[in-house]
């Protein structure tokens, strides 16, 4: 009987060792061991034994990528508005060692820099300002944690302002501002609108104006141009119809019959007279025909001479 209950508690002993010196250590994770309360080794994900009694699992850390919840906090602007600020933050375990004794809490630290950085870029800037310059803020923020975590083992990925909450005064005045802007954006955009109109249409008078004065400049030219052809084929005429008629006296019988025509374009012409007006004044020679006949020839006769003269 003593014998069992002897082999019963060295089971139990042995159990008990086994639980304490078989370690498994998860995917993405890893635990920092420690010899007689000094660092003895990192181990990652596996199965580990160590040594009873002597070694131990101080520190366990997931290398996995964290996200902190940063509280908020009110920060000051450069104009002395004060505006609640808050934030989540990323970042990861790169060396658990250092992550074990480099500082007591790591994400406790890098969320108290995390407010204090954010304050003094806040304090730098206008409110009006602090909406657009969130990317620059986030970096600036990222810059200064992951250069203060280094030594920490710690990387700081990234960081993301959540929400900036004005006080309510100042909301509204942010409201009346946007509204006023808004109007003034509508009024310039519609009084440019009437100019650029305007302009058009001056424009467009402009080109009118000009068409119809090359128009009108160009039908005056047209006119002209057919002017000068007109007279200058009614004097081509004018001209071959002397050249015939000079032709035609020249030739055999040609004076008789221009004193024929002459007599009947005398006879008509002073007929037309006649019936144009009630008075009327007869030459004194009326009866002497043949003298207008023969004043007539003479005169086509010199005509003639001179023109053969010419030529």
């Amino acid at each position: 009987m003593t014998s069992l209950i002897v082999a019963g508690i060295l089971a139990i002993v042995v159990i008990i060792v086994i639980v304490k010196t078989a370690v498994i250590v998860p995917q993405q994770s890893a635990f920092v061991i420690e010899n007689l309360g000094k660092y003895s080794r990192t181990v990652q994900a596996g199965f580990h034994i160590l040594v009873p009694f002597i070694e131990r699992v101080a520190y366990r850390h997931t290398l996995k990528e964290q996200a902190i919840d940063v509280e908020e906090q009110i920060c000051i602007t450069s104009d002395n508005v004060q505006v609640g600020v808050d934030g989540v933050l990323y970042l990861q375990v790169l060396d658990a060692r250092n992550a074990s004794y480099g500082i007591g809490d790591y994400l406790f630290a890098i969320a108290q820099l995390a407010q204090t950085t954010l304050r003094s870029e806040i304090g730098k800037i206008e409110l009006d300002k602090t909406f657009e310059e969130r990317s620059h803020i986030n970096l600036r923020v990222v810059e200064e944690l992951d250069q203060a975590s280094n030594p920490w083992g710690v990387k700081v990925l990234r960081y993301e302002i959540r929400n900036i909450n004005p006080p309510n005064d100042v909301l509204t005045a942010m409201e009346k501002q946007m509204r006023a802007e808004r109007e003034k954006r509508a009024t310039v955009l519609e009084s440019e609108g009437v100019r650029d109109a305007k302009i058009n249409e001056a424009e467009g008078e402009k080109q009118r104006v000009i068409k119809e004065s090359e128009a009108a400049r160009e039908q005056q030219i047209n006119e002209a141009q057919g002017e000068a052809a007109a007279i200058l084929a009614i004097a081509e005429a004018t001209a071959e119809g002397l050249r015939k008629v000079a032709a035609a006296l020249n030739a055999e019988g040609g004076d008789k019959a221009m004193q024929l025509r002459v007599a009947e374009d005398y006879l008509e012409r002073f007929g037309n007279l006649a019936q144009q007006g009630n008075s009327l004044i007869v030459p004194a020679n009326l009866s002497d025909v043949s003298s207008m006949i023969a004043a007539a020839t003479t005169v086509f006769q010199h005509s003639s001479e001179g023109e053969r003269d010419s030529r």
